[in-house]
């Protein structure tokens, strides 16, 4: 399961399944997101979690 964020054609971040975490790819992005809260990162990271887990479960739901 893999999460790309594209902001004109440009990655400015990465998500995938077997790191499970998200990677800022673009430092101004970065430090954008960072300013207005801190813990973004983090915060992130679980909420793709749990969009991975989403799929995961939507992906047996389409199987059956």
């Amino acid at each position: 399961f893999v999460i790309v964020q594209m902001v004109d054609e440009v990655q400015i971040e990465y998500y995938d399944s077997n790191t499970q975490r998200s990677i800022p790819k673009q430092d101004w992005a970065e430090q954008a997101n960072r300013d207005k809260d801190p813990d973004y990162l983090e915060r992130d990271t679980e909420d793709r979690k749990g969009l991975q887990q989403a799929f995961k479960a939507n992906m047996g739901i389409l199987k059956r």
